[in-house]
Parts: C-alpha cells; sequence; structure tokens
C-alpha cells in the first residue's frame, strides 16, 4: 500500500510521517506479527513497552532510562534498555565500550542476528541492554526502500517482550526514522522534562507528533506522563517551570521529580548506575522514588499490555 490513506503533514513537512506506509497484513509477513495477534487474543500479559522521548537534548533522557530501569530491576522487574541512539550513551553508561561491540540493535533490528545474540546482561541483576554503537546511524540509509521499514524495531521486541516486565527505549532528540520505530513500539512516553524555560518549547509538537503516528501508522501509543528533570528547588525559575507544567500540561505528570544531583550528573563517567554510583545521594532516592511509582501503578491499575501489530 502506497501513499494512499495517509495525509501529510504540515508540521512534519517531508518527514518519515508524511511517506509512512501502512503495513499490509499478508502471509509475506514475520510470523512474529502472527504470534502477536494471538498472544493479544489470548490476553496475555507482556511487558510494559516505554519510549524516553524529548525531541530537545540535554533534558535527561538516557539517564531516565538507564536509572528507572536500574531500580525495577533492583525492585525484582525484569527489565530490558533499548539503546536506539547511535551515541550509544545508555550502552557507555552501563559499563559497555561501543566501539567495541561485534554485534549491537543494529544487528537484530536488520534481522541479521537474533536478539540473543546481541542482548548483554548488565552488573544489575534482572537488567539486560540491547546496546547500540554509531553502526545505528546506517540504518537510516539502507531502510530507504524498505517495505514497513516504520514497523521493525516493533517486529523485533514482539518475539521477545514477554520475557521483561518493563521496556525502555532511549530515543535520539530528533525526529528520523529510528525516533519513529521506537515510538510505534511502545505503549507508553515517558518525557523528561528538565525545569528551564527552553524545555516546554517543542513540547506541544511532540504532542502532535505522537497524535500523527496514531493516526497515520495506526497505533494506540498513549503518554505515559511527564517526568521534572534537573529542579532545583533554590531556584525561583526552576519552581515556576514545574508549577506551569502540573497546571497546564494535558496529561499526566510524575509525582516525583529528579533533582540537579552531581552524582547523577558524574555516575556516566564512572560507566554506572547511580545505584552503583552512589546509592544514598538525593538523586538515587529520587529515581528509587519514581521506580515505585510505577510499579504502584500496576498494582492500582492491573491490565495486560498486550502487542497490536497493526
Amino acid at each position: 500500500m502506497g501513499e494512499e490513506g495517509i495525509e501529510p503533514s504540515r508540521q512534519l513537512g517531508h518527514t518519515i510521517l508524511s511517506r509512512a506506509r501502512l503495513p499490509i497484513p499478508t502471509l509475506a509477513h514475520d510470523f512474529s506479527l502472527i504470534l502477536s495477534l494471538i498472544w493479544d487474543k489470548i490476553n496475555l500479559v507482556m511487558a510494559r513497552v516505554f519510549s524516553v522521548c524529548n525531541q530537545k537534548g540535554g533534558v535527561g533522557k538516557t539517564t531516565t532510562t538507564i536509572n528507572l530501569a536500574a531500580y525495577l530491576a533492583t525492585l525484582g522487574k525484569k527489565s530490558l534498555i533499548v539503546d536506539f541512539d547511535p551515541q550509544g550513551n545508555a550502552t557507555s553508561g552501563l559499563g559497555i565500550t561501543p566501539h567495541t561491540l561485534q554485534y549491537s540493535v543494529y544487528h537484530s533490528f536488520l534481522g541479521d542476528v537474533p536478539f540473543d545474540v546481541s542482548v548483554r546482561k548488565t552488573e544489575i541483576p534482572h537488567l539486560d541492554i540491547l546496546p547500540a554503537n554509531s553502526d545505528l546511524a546506517g540504518a537510516l540509509v539502507e531502510l530507504i526502500d524498505v517495505g514497513d521499514r516504520e514497523f521493525l524495531l516493533r517486529r523485533l521486541l514482539s518475539r521477545v517482550r514477554h520475557q521483561y516486565a518493563y521496556v525502555f527505549i532511549d530515543l535520539p532528540p530528533s525526529l528520523s526514522l529510528l525516533t519513529l520505530n521506537g515510538l510505534v513500539a511502545s505503549d507508553e512516553v515517558l518525557i523528561p522534562i528538565q525545569t528551564e524555560y527552553y524545555s516546554l518549547q517543542g513540547l506541544g509538537e511532540l504532542l502532535r507528533t505522537i497524535t500523527l503516528i496514531n493516526t497515520n501508522l495506526k497505533t494506540n501509543l498513549k503518554i505515559g506522563g511527564a517526568l521534572l528533570t534537573m529542579y532545583n528547588r533554590r531556584e525561583v525559575l526552576s519552581r515556576e517551570v514545574a508549577k506551569e507544567v502540573r497546571r497546564h500540561f494535558p496529561h499526566r505528570v510524575f509525582n516525583t521529580v529528579i533533582p540537579r544531583s552531581v552524582s547523577l550528573a558524574e555516575s556516566p563517567s564512572f560507566k554506572k548506575p547511580i545505584i552503583l554510583h552512589n546509592r544514598s545521594s538525593q538523586g538515587a532516592r529520587a529515581y528509587e522514588s519514581l521506580a515505585r511509582e510505577i510499579i504502584a501503578d500496576e498494582q492500582n491499575k492491573p491490565q495486560a499490555h498486550n502487542f497490536v501489530a497493526w
């Protein structure tokens, strides 16, 4: 199915969304998609999949991905991090050197090797990572003429998400085919918002992008919540931005606030999550609180997170 039925996006110009193609359910589709429909019918509970996304850089996406997943794993929830940024910061932040990888998310994403070959265990029990390096940037060129290219990561995760309680996809700070794949593969979007003025700009565009994805690609992506990061209660601007977000953001804002923290800022240089670097720090306590808040959601509102192929 070509361009038919897809409305061009004025906001996104000639980006990938305006050229998106809806998948056609045929026998030629990957067998995993057929299985995913069967799983949906029998209401099989699978991982809750989050994209950690903000089109602005430097707001704490990777810090949140690593430390939230680490605390959920420590609390007994088996978790997977998908590093979907060619910079590989989530990979290096967990002690893996990106340029030494023989296989990465790039190889499994393109179907060259199975997930089990690329995935890596971390120092933290119950926490795995699908690592990334600069090879992933090549996918943007290689997939130009590939059909259903927006669904490749979703297809990959459909095979393994039943093995985890949570999956977190760390996305690059731009709207590209990689970002689109991450969003399409997710149930929910977690949006870190730095408590500074410029962080509020572009938030509306991100929400419109999510609406366009749901409309054009027939997904059911939800806003999991906004997370206030780098908060300094001593600064008037920080307090005002937090107040404005809670007052005007049209979706959930997590109760937990992530403070500006020296320990959080320096932990990537030690290639460790905050739980291993400085567990008693204010930043560590904040991410533990966020993990418990998310677990409490599951307990208060039990529901199956089903994979729907299209």
